[in-house]
């Protein structure tokens, strides 16, 4: 932290911060990319002003795509130990960074305990903690205050959140053009549905909405990056960019820059469940409306017809969305709209996530990321079964499934045996190419002479 200065209003000085310094090491950029996206606001620099014991996270253009695992408790499983063993088993599997989304249990102090085992970025959505305390009181979710929600933020900030996602776009305007159109599945989203809620049983304006200059300071005091929410995504392909979804969007892009104006950075969320057809057009409609911020999407998931399988899903639409633009990709694992996901189900889901993040990289032509692949290329030719799981990016799985091979110390696989067409190629290469009859040597006789002798 250099004085009471967000990283935007540093960079708006023209002022390469501590924190920029070290994005760029680990992006391998010069720092003045860094610098030069967080003024324009297509890059924010994520860490709590509060959280140092983390090493800051840039995301945005020309950037390694990066990824997010969720986490948290429900009402019907409270165990702490659980999440922060998905804490530990996210990060070794490559996540970025890590959502606390509990509902369940003491809220603050699951928080507490992730922020501090967690060596990434923590995350946070405070209007759970808000409506899940109204409850708690007796009440009603409607009757949670807008001064109760702005205290849940304010906490979030105060324990080292280092970014919360905030759904100020569901208004009351935005959720009438739902209701005009018409949806197949309505609000998805569960703070965008406790938002509609509690305007219409309170006949006013989303708070976040009314009092965005009071979000922005909240958020400037701690250096938050503000995740506007996409309260009104489309939780299935025949809901995808309507009129709702597009309205929260124009929105969007209008609370952007009044968060920039006062030195706040803001990322955009995004869809959700949307046709391979139209996820390059989400993309670009995000960057043109919203003045390039960083685009974080759930998935996108391109059917709806794959539980069990939606891991697989989103890494499909993750990878396109990513080649078109996107960001940062919310991992999706296969439990997906099943149950809350098991250990296996959240590594499953951080692997998928950063091959999907991987290929965009490759496709977006991000520095270093193709030489990866060359590297696995080489070691595939060589037989050099270390380097590949070197190579590999999930050396685990890679280790323990070659180490159930009965040819896991030879040339070759199970797959393949003797038949193998690397082995063969090579074979070939050494004696079919080089001394056969239509071989380079074949021109010369006094070579084949030589070779003979």
């Amino acid at each position: 932290m250099q004085g009471s200065r967000t990283q935007r209003e540093m960079a708006r000085q023209g002022i390469v911060s501590e924190e920029m310094a070290a994005c760029a090491r680990h992006e391998h950029v010069e720092a003045e990319v860094i610098r030069k996206g967080v003024e324009d606001g297509t890059i924010v620099v994520v860490r709590n002003n509060r959280h140092t014991a983390i090493a800051p996270l840039a995301i945005g253009k020309g950037l390694r795509t990066k990824i997010n695992t969720n986490i948290g408790t429900s009402k019907d499983r409270v165990d702490l130990a659980l999440e922060l063993e998905k804490v530990r088993i996210s990060i070794a599997a490559g996540t970025d960074t890590i959502m606390d989304l509990s509902t369940g249990g003491d809220l603050g102090a699951i928080r507490r305990a992730v922020i501090g085992a967690s060596t990434v970025a923590v995350g946070t959505v405070p209007i759970y903690q808000a409506a899940v305390a109204a409850v708690r009181a007796g009440k009603a979710i409607v009757e949670m205050t807008a001064d109760d929600l702005f205290r849940a933020i304010e906490e979030n900030g105060e324990d080292g959140v280092d970014f919360v996602t905030v759904h100020c776009g569901v208004t009351r305007r935005s959720v009438e053009c739902i209701e005009k159109q018409g949806r197949l599945l309505g609000i998805v989203s569960r703070g965008g549905s406790i938002l509609a809620h509690w305007m219409d049983c309170n006949g006013r304006e989303n708070p976040l909405y009314e009092q965005y200059d009071r979000l922005l300071q909240i958020a400037k005091e701690y250096d938050m990056v503000l995740s506007l929410g996409d309260g009104l995504r489309p939780g299935c392909l025949a809901d995808a960019t309507d009129r709702g979804q597009v309205e929260e969007l124009i929105l969007l892009g209008e609370l952007t820059r009044r968060a920039r104006e006062r030195g706040v950075q803001v990322m955009i969320e995004g869809p959700g469940h949307v046709p391979i057809k139209d996820i390059q057009a989400n993309v670009r409609m995000e960057k043109s409306l919203c003045n390039g911020a960083p685009f974080y999407v759930l998935g996108p998931l391109p059917t709806d017809i794959a539980p069990g399988y939606d891991h697989i899903t989103a890494a499909i639409g993750g990878a396109i969305a990513g080649w078109a633009g996107a960001d940062y990709l919310c991992y999706v694992t296969p439990s997906e709209h099943l149950r809350l996901p098991t250990l296996d189900d959240v590594r499953e889901g951080v692997i998928a996530s950063k091959i999907a993040a991987h290929i965009a990289d490759i496709a977006k032509g991000i520095p270093g990321a193709i030489e990866r692949d060359h590297r696995m290329a080489r070691a595939r030719k060589e037989f050099d079964w270390e380097a590949q799981i070197d190579a590999s990016l999930d050396p685990v799985r890679s280790r323990a499934w070659l180490e159930k091979s009965t040819s896991a110390k030879e040339e070759g696989c199970t797959m393949c045996g003797d038949l193998c067409a690397v082995r063969l190629g090579k074979k070939r290469m050494r004696v079919g190419v080089t001394a056969g009859p239509n071989g380079p040597d074949a021109r010369h006789p006094e070579r084949m002479e030589v070779r003979k002798r």
